[in-house]
């Protein structure tokens, strides 16, 4: 079966220039390859920095990849100049992490949430407001929020918003970069829920990012984790929560603190900067793993199978199997 979005090698790098004129190479993404299937929802899950919100833009083509390619349902994406991409930008749209500033405002409900209507221009007025009250409907509001701005919203209320204007277009897939973080605990999960009712409802495919396992967990039926622009490790949900390979999945696995569950102890400090930089040569988690060998600093592993449906990239895995 042919997947709905495919990543093919993609990266993103970035120039950067110190005051003395030097330049080097920041890789925000490095080689991702990945593959979603219609109707999954993808969980990329890794620390602040890791690339995920660069990788997310890439995919709806906010930011332009560097090398690599991507396929919306085998048509090549990643570098179709923009007269070309139009027709192909409503199948996927994204929904931003803060609520507060992806909303502009200056507009009413109604515009906002009939703005991507006008720039297809496909329907009437009336039934673009007929639209809009319907999607207010379906995500838990009502037409007597027509009228009212962002600022008149709580959090959870504003993220509904933003789900309602991203499926105005119809899409099939949505990029979810961190929707509920900024939320309180309780509206998280009001917001997760809705998220699976529409997922069901309308057939949607989801690539969820963030960094809360027990979100992804929640959600996701596919995981993969990232660190420094790479992916690590890659599989069903459940078995990467459940069965961590990789030393770096284990390590935010035994970060997250739990009722009745000793502190881990001898674990690499995560704040670390100085073993989170990018390494010139070899793992880029060499400097934090406790299990690096003389081969890790020579060589960046690829991933390879360690189960059914299960990849990881590391020396040590492959050598203990």
């Amino acid at each position: 079966m042919q997947p709905l979005l495919k990543l093919d090698a993609v990266e993103k790098h970035f120039v950067k220039k110190t005051y003395l004129g030097k330049e080097s190479i920041f890789r925000a993404v490095d080689g991702v390859t990945l593959a979603v299937n219609k109707g999954d929802t993808l969980g990329i899950v890794g620390e602040s920095g890791c690339g995920k919100s660069t990788l997310a833009n890439l995919i709806v083509r906010l930011e332009e990849p560097t090398g690599g390619r991507i396929f919306l349902e085998g048509v090549e994406i990643s570098h179709l100049p923009e007269a070309r991409l139009r027709p192909l930008r409503p199948r996927i749209q994204i929904i931003f992490q803060d609520p507060y500033s992806s909303l502009n405002p200056r507009m009413n409900v109604e515009q906002i949430i009939t703005e991507p209507m006008r720039v297809l221009g496909k329907w009437t007025q009336d039934d673009m407001r007929g639209k809009a009250v319907s999607l207010l409907n379906l995500v838990g509001l009502t037409s007597d929020h027509l009228r009212r701005y962002p600022h008149e919203f709580s959090g959870g209320q504003r993220q509904r918003l933003s789900i309602a204007r991203a499926l105005t277009t119809e899409p099939e897939i949505l990029i979810l970069d961190e929707p509920t973080s900024a939320l309180d605990v309780s509206v998280q999960a009001q917001v997760l829920n809705l998220l699976q009712q529409l997922q069901k409802k309308l057939g949607l495919t989801y690539v969820f990012i963030s960094h809360n396992l027990a979100v992804v967990k929640y959600v996701a039926n596919r995981a993969a984790v990232m660190y420094l622009g790479k992916i690590l490790e890659t599989g069903k949900a459940d078995d990467i929560m459940l069965n961590p390979v990789h030393p770096y999945t284990q390590e935010l696995i035994s970060a997250v603190p739990a009722i009745g569950k000793p502190l881990a102890s001898n674990r690499p400090d995560c704040g670390n900067e100085s073993n989170k930089k990018q390494v010139s040569s070899g793992c880029l988690y060499r400097l934090r793993c406790r299990q690096a060998s003389s081969v890790c600093s020579q060589v960046m592993p690829e991933l390879q199978d360690c189960g059914p449906d299960h990849q990881v990239a590391c020396w040590e895995v492959g050598r203990n199997a």
